[in-house]
């Protein structure tokens, strides 16, 4: 039996989905064995358990499908296949790289393809690789940048632009305007649309170094463009990182890494990302 975990933030999908599987042309050899409504659950259930196949939405809360797929190390990752209706260069995408997709409302004859493909990417040595390939163009789509090579553009702005850089950011806070010294921004993040940016407190009376996040209204390419690019830079589609607040580089799975930030906070870069990273980093 082939145990199945449906993740999408919609409980009636989750069910049509459920119901499609039990028609199936592969219902006798299938289990849906958890649901999830969001990439925190999705993740929490696939640390712990044993999953053949993850059934996975694009844009959940918590984290989004291509987030799970980041934090899933390749000792537990599932064959995958997408659940959405995103654009149509990203289908392409998947067409070429992923297991299968399916657009909603899910066709019968189409998930019969898909879990047929699934089944037999599961013992393929090849869907690690396919499926680097897809979060490395998805990370280019939104990025804009993978193909440069010498990763001088690492926060988004043309280091030759005379515009200058930011040297503090105001952040608004309850009933007043936060002056933010931009030497103790740790990281700018995106999720589901929200960018939040992850500051170093200044009362450190604790043990270790303690970090804040505060919602901001501006994109990533926003506040990168302003960021100086000898101190900054975009590692992933969804994160910015300061330089002198990495203080570890963990192997992440299809060349990728997790860095580990002031704080112990953690951001995993894209595989592209993670080669110049080295190189600015002279490892």
């Amino acid at each position: 039996m082939l145990n199945i975990i449906i993740a999408d933030d919609e409980a009636p999908a989750r069910k049509r989905l459920k119901k499609l599987l039990s028609d199936c042309s592969f219902a006798s050899e299938l289990t849906v064995v958890a649901e999830a409504k969001d990439g925190v659950e999705t993740l929490q259930f696939l640390k712990k358990n044993e999953v053949d196949i993850l059934f996975l939405d694009i844009q959940m809360p918590g984290y989004d499908g291509f987030e799970v797929l980041d934090r899933i190390g390749p000792e537990k990752r599932p064959s995958v296949i997408f659940t959405t209706a995103f654009d149509e260069y990203a289908i392409r995408a998947f067409e070429a790289n992923a297991v299968d997709y399916l657009l909603k409302p899910i066709p019968l004859d189409r998930l019969n393809d898909a879990v047929g493909r699934a089944v037999k990417a599961a013992s393929s040595p090849q869907t690690e690789e396919n499926l680097a390939r897809l979060l490395d163009w998805m990370d280019g789509q939104a990025i804009g940048v993978v193909k440069n090579p010498a990763g001088n553009d690492p926060a988004g702005k043309d280091p030759a632009s005379k515009a200058p850089y930011l040297e503090q950011l105001s952040i608004p806070f309850r009933d007043r305007i936060l002056i933010i010294p931009i030497d103790k921004v740790v990281s700018i993040e995106i999720n589901e649309g929200i960018t939040r940016v992850h500051i170093l407190e200044d009362d450190q009376s604790g043990p270790r170094p303690r970090i804040r996040q505060y919602i901001v209204n501006y994109t990533l390419d926003q506040l990168g463009s302003q960021l100086h690019p000898e101190n900054f830079m975009r590692v992933h589609r969804s994160a910015i990182v300061q330089f002198k607040h990495i203080k570890e580089l963990i192997p992440w799975f299809s060349g990728r890494y997790k860095l580990v930030m002031t704080g112990n906070h953690e951001v995993i870069a894209s595989r592209e990302r993670s080669k110049i990273l080295k190189e600015r980093l002279m490892i």
